[in-house]
């Protein structure tokens, strides 16, 4: 018997007796469950008696398949945990062995970590933004929000050579620099999304529809959330300024001048509020990242770390660059040698054990890492936020309308891709 299964067997227990409790299931494959979440709810007409969150649907077995691959080639498998916020995956990953290891990515590869992540930010919040309020009834801003994230998708493209699944942060820096151009596209999207949002506040803020669905709806006290471990804009929608960024600032995000928004409401219009406010803050970032963008490698050049693959875009996408390939095979047999040795073997990390944390757009993003002091990590375990802020879905459905389940784990902004690692 599977968890699942278990849920919906404690459900129907609860209800024996009782012909005026139904247990029903919603999802895997409800529309609105964000993947493949399943709720197991006991109701009482429409009213919620509980609510019971069923994972597992996507497992996809990560953690443990990274284990038999190189400590670079992890990154292309965490990349595909969360897959609306791949590059917080991967930095992650990346400081953690580089915690390991005692190297520090270059500056320059510092601050376009922090330059794609804001991006990847605001992506993800549209996305958040977009399907909620297709949940909702209001399609207008679903088609809004998926417009601005092409846009964000096609200069993640420009710069990674894919629109997900980048693999572009490495350990001791990133694979490649940024494309000429692609600097004068992100001021373009940074000065035309400032105004996006207003538009997404003209519709939504003062809406008498959004209001009378979001405003009140999935309330949680802050002590609570304390209690159960959440953290991200949920927490930050309780009026608890709590932010990685500036708790334990990483990847020198002490030096770049920005708020962490907060609400008090702590309802599902509180959360709309918070993220909303975040993708400005973003903007910001992403303006004073470019406006003191350091020069430099964008690799650590310690030939025992520093990935020896030069990278470019070219006609048919990314891969080595032609000088690269011209070096190791018709100028150094040393070069040659060094790059498979890199390629098949990678690098070993010396024995001990980090536990590393950024602040990914669902919240706090843990890398526990064990390092046995081999070419492969030994343990690779992941805290992800979504997975345990999915707990709050039993006590904030609690005594709702079942209409009202969708608009409250939509609050959550859950990724199945993260939980079922």
């Amino acid at each position: 018997m599977g968890g699942g299964d278990w849920a919906e067997v404690t459900a129907r227990r609860h209800a024996e007796g009782d012909d005026d409790l139904m247990v029903i299931n919603m999802g895997p494959q409800h529309p609105s469950t964000h993947g493949v979440l399943r709720l197991v709810l006991e109701l009482r007409g429409e009213q919620v008696v509980s609510l019971q969150p069923v994972v597992g649907y996507l497992h996809t077995g990560i953690e443990k398949s990274i284990e038999f691959r190189t400590w670079v080639q992890g990154v292309t498998f965490v990349t595909r945990m969360d897959y609306l916020a791949p590059i917080f995956n991967e930095t992650a990953y990346c400081l953690a062995v580089e915690k390991l290891l005692g190297v520090e990515a270059p500056p320059r590869a510092q601050a376009l970590r922090v330059l794609m992540m804001e991006l990847n930010r605001i992506s993800s919040h549209l996305v958040w933004l977009a399907t909620t309020g297709l949940e909702l009834g209001a399609l207008s801003i679903m088609l809004y929000g998926f417009r601005e994230r092409e846009e964000i998708l096609d200069i993640l493209e420009d710069v990674t050579g894919l629109r997900m699944n980048h693999a572009w942060v490495r350990p001791a820096g990133v694979s490649q620099d940024l494309p000429d151009g692609t600097e004068d596209k992100i001021r373009a999207f940074v000065r035309d999304m400032g105004g996006k949002a207003d538009e997404y506040e003209t519709l939504l803020t003062n809406n008498p529809i959004w209001l009378e669905r979001t405003r009140g709806i999935g309330y949680l006290s802050q002590d609570r959330l304390v209690e159960l471990g959440v953290t991200g804009p949920m927490l930050r929608a309780s009026g608890l300024a709590h932010d990685l960024r500036k708790a334990e600032p990483y990847c020198g995000y002490q030096q770049y001048d920005f708020e962490v928004p907060t609400a008090s409401g702590s309802d599902a219009y509180a959360r709309y509020q918070v993220r909303l406010a975040e993708m400005r803050e973003s903007l910001r970032i992403v303006e004073q990242v470019l406006d003191s963008l350091p020069g430099g490698p964008v690799m650590s050049e310690d030939p025992k770390v520093g990935w020896p693959a030069r990278l470019a875009l070219g006609p048919d996408g990314l891969g080595n660059s032609p000088a690269h390939v011209n070096h190791i095979m018709g100028e150094s047999m040393e070069a040659l040698i060094h790059h498979f040795k890199m390629v098949t073997e990678g690098f070993k990390v010396p024995a001990g054990e980090v536990y590393v944390t950024v602040e990914s757009p669902r919240g706090e993003l843990g890398y526990h890492v064990v390092s046995d002091g081999s070419n492969l990590p030994y343990r690779v375990h992941v805290r992800d936020p979504s997975f345990v802020n999915l707990q709050t879905g039993g006590p904030m459905a609690e005594g709702l309308l079942v209409a009202d389940v969708i608009a409250a784990m939509s609050s959550v902004d859950p990724v199945l891709g993260g939980v079922d690692r």
